[in-house]
């Protein structure tokens, strides 16, 4: 019998363009609650990360956090969630001098809302982990755009360039 549920082999991200992005409020780098409602009026790229402090995810939240002043040209914030702690995230931030905002989901609450926390293989092996993934929402909070399993190399400019198409 598998360690993983029926409902863990399902989840998938089923959220599109059009449809509500599922609220939240988590804690970030520094403890203090973040919620997606902060942020109408502003467009939200939310990205969901593995972990901290990996080569990908680092790549990843170097060139957002790079590009920073170029997304809040273009009315947008930066938000990265993953399982990592809150003192992870401190330290991740601090370590590479990121800009934008980490949030720690170490329940996978929010990544399971998202569709994001899912089976994964790797070399044969299966466990349960974030599929990185990225999504635009919209000033009024609505999905405009999602990236599925994304590559971080580039990633950020991608995003910022479909960003300064709409």
């Amino acid at each position: 019998m598998s360690e993983f549920s029926q409902a863990d082999r399902e989840r998938k991200v089923t959220l599109a363009a059009g449809d509500v992005a599922p609220a939240f409020e988590l804690e970030n780098q520094d403890g203090v609650k973040v919620s997606l409602k902060d942020f109408i009026g502003k467009k939200v790229v939310l990205y969901f990360y593995p972990k901290d402090n990996t080569p990908g995810c680092t790549t990843e939240a170097c060139e957002f956090s790079e590009s920073w002043d170029k997304f809040i040209a273009q009315n947008a914030v930066i938000i990265g969630i993953s399982p990592d702690s809150v003192k992870s995230h401190e330290g991740f931030i601090a370590k590479h001098d990121l800009r934008h905002i980490l949030l720690s989901d170490p329940e996978r609450v929010v990544a399971k809302e998202y569709g994001v926390w899912q089976v994964r293989k790797n070399y044969g092996r299966e466990y349960l982990g974030i599929v990185r993934t990225t999504f635009v929402i919209d000033e009024a909070g609505k999905i405009a755009k999602v990236y599925k399993s994304v590559k971080a190399k580039e990633h950020a400019a991608k995003v910022l360039a479909d960003l300064s198409k709409s």
